[in-house]
């Protein structure tokens, strides 16, 4: 007698399969274009496996704002993986990275938090929140170097190490939208490199600079 073999299940890849179309579908077009067919079809799976794993639409947004943060936060840890570098030497690393997505021959550097910020944060308060906990990850992260390094080298004048991570949270946000709209990568790659200026000029001109 014949026997029919199947595929094994494996409900985590089909989560991921979604995942990946949610958020590739974002990049392209925005969220509030996507639906949930086109997830479907993107992952190539039913309808029914899409419900089993997420209520609604909303549902696979907040699982791509998750994915997305975690991807983006194990690609900028780089720069602080060794625990006890200097902290300045951290923050220029990361900015070397930020510079490392930018590059005029790969696609347009965009993110799925900044995307969904603009389209969700006065019309849907749950997604807005996991938009704001993942730009709070970034900030948090930035700060503790830049409070690590004002606690490390002589400074040029004070500053608040949260204030100065949200300035660059904007200007790293601001410059992927400005970029992406007018077609000109290196607009973002010139303003991490006066984002770099700015931060040397923060401390000491005795501190040795690391451009």
């Amino acid at each position: 007698m014949n026997k029919e073999f199947r595929t094994p299940r494996d409900p985590a890849a089909t989560r991921q399969k979604l995942i990946d179309a949610t958020v590739g579908l974002i990049l392209k077009q925005g969220f509030a274009a996507t639906t949930v067919d086109q997830i479907c079809a993107g992952a190539g799976v039913t309808k029914g496996s899409f419900f089993h794993h997420f209520a609604n639409k909303e549902a696979a947004g907040q699982a791509a704002i998750g994915w997305w943060s975690d991807m983006g936060t194990g690609l900028y840890a780089e720069a602080w993986k060794d625990s006890d570098g200097d902290p300045l030497a951290q923050l220029h690393c990361m900015l070397d990275i930020m510079t490392g997505f930018a590059q005029p021959s790969a696609d347009p550097c965009t993110c799925v938090v900044g995307i969904m910020s603009q389209e969700v944060a006065q019309s849907n308060d749950a997604l807005r929140q996991s938009c704001a906990d993942a730009l709070e990850l970034w900030t948090e992260n930035v700060a503790r170097m830049l409070s690590a390094a004002k606690a490390r080298h002589p400074i040029a004048r004070d500053f608040d190490p949260h204030q100065v991570a949200w300035f660059f949270n904007s200007i790293w946000q601001g410059s992927m939208l400005i970029a992406k709209t007018v077609q000109d990568p290196q607009i973002l790659i010139e303003n991490v490199r006066h984002s770099r200026s700015y931060l040397d000029s923060l401390f000491s001109p005795s501190t040795p600079q690391l451009t």
